[in-house]
């Protein structure tokens, strides 16, 4: 299984939204498993879909949810010519706060127990015209990010994705049994939720390692292979990543976005930030904000 496993970096593409093409793009697409969520919406023609193990023919109106740890791949059906938009994202960084609704990711583990790895949705089940505007929506905001951007993408997608789950539990999912089911402990699968939720804090890799009842050893083991660098890295990114938004999008000063996003100091924000970046964030905002 490890010799299918596909690293994407989250972190630097926390949500990718694109068309895929047979004249474009590596086609076609081999098994491969990944710890990501992925969703193709048919837009014209039809392809072959295999998920772990059972065979589909998606076609044009049709969507494909693949959950994370799946193995999956897509190929011409009879030489046809075909289009389908992607999504893919973290689900464990889709969080509501506030809401009584169970986290997408719980509910999308619980379809993925209950009902199956692969969820199809043929034609019909969904209003189509309504899921593609959402995806264009997500699209145009991965292509040409503005300000805000990061709230729409997430906003779209949580409609996109509870649109779904509506179709689930007219089919009989039952929800409710979806959540008690779940342990609602910590992971190492899902940390990064913890970890995006809580970068203004103090986070140490020991402490993350407790939560997840684990030795520290074995968590950073576990950590690097999932995540593709290291808990201390991973944590810098993330907190430089908002500090990046905040550079663009705003005139705050460095005092405020260092202590909004986790750093110590203006010192500490600029020493992190020119490690990832090349620059200082002063060079940083100065250069964008010229173009």
């Amino acid at each position: 299984m490890g010799k299918l496993f596909e690293y994407i970096d989250t972190l630097k593409l926390p949500y990718e939204a694109f068309i895929s093409l047979p004249i474009y793009d590596t086609f076609p697409v081999r098994s491969h498993w990944h710890y990501y969520m992925e969703i193709i919406i048919m837009l014209k023609g039809k392809v072959n879909v295999e998920c772990n193990g059972d065979n589909y023919v998606v076609s044009k109106g049709d969507i494909f949810v693949f959950c994370p740890k799946v193995i999956h791949s897509i190929t011409a059906y009879n030489n046809e010519d075909f289009e389908y938009g992607v999504m893919k994202f973290d689900i464990g960084k889709l969080n509501v706060p506030g809401t009584t609704t169970p986290s997408l990711r719980q509910l999308f583990e619980g379809a993925q127990t209950s009902i199956s790895p692969a969820l199809y949705f043929p034609k019909g089940e969904t209003d189509f015209r309504k899921m593609h505007e959402l995806f264009e929506t997500c699209r145009m905001e991965v292509e040409n990010p503005s300000f805000g951007y990061d709230l729409v993408l997430h906003s779209t997608t949580c409609l996109f994705l509870m649109e779904l789950i509506r179709v689930l539990r007219d089919r009989g999912f039952n929800t409710d049994a979806a959540v008690t089911g779940s342990s609602g402990y910590v992971t190492i699968d899902t940390i990064s939720e913890y970890i995006d939720l809580h970068s203004s804090e103090h986070l140490s890799a020991n402490d993350l390692a407790e939560m997840c009842g684990m030795s520290y050893s074995y968590f950073a083991k576990s950590f690097k292979q999932i995540y593709g660098r290291s808990t201390k890295e991973y944590i810098e990114f993330v907190r430089v990543s908002k500090a990046e938004d905040l550079l663009l999008f705003t005139d705050f000063d460095l005092t405020y976005i260092s202590l909004e996003t986790g750093f110590s100091d203006c010192s500490h924000l600029i020493k992190v930030f020119k490690k990832w970046k090349g620059e200082t964030p002063k060079q940083y905002r100065l250069k964008k904000k010229a173009r």
